[in-house]
């Protein structure tokens, strides 16, 4: 069985933080989990390279109110616009 996204998002975030991944809440904040504005950045860009997405410039993480959560809901509409044929903005 295949993890879910939330589960890989989860793991990656863990592993940024280094922290585990047990203690990720959906609605834990990144700054909550420890994680600081560089920290952060380079956790997107491992999000993106992990799916294999790219999100879009505007779409910048608040590192204090942005939740685990909306980075999944990120992942998941930007994986469901490259599913539709939707090319990301490079």
């Amino acid at each position: 069985m295949s993890e879910t996204t939330q589960q890989q998002i989860f793991e990656i975030i863990a592993k940024q933080a280094k922290i585990d991944v047990a203690t990720i809440q959906p609605g834990s904040t990144l700054k909550d989990l420890g994680i600081a504005s560089l920290d952060a950045i380079e956790l997107i860009f491992d999000i993106e390279e992990h799916f294999n997405i790219n999100f879009p410039d505007q779409q910048g993480a608040n590192f204090d109110s942005d939740t685990a959560q909306s980075l999944v809901d990120a992942v998941n509409k930007a994986l469901a616009e490259k599913a539709a044929g939707g090319e990301g903005h490079a």
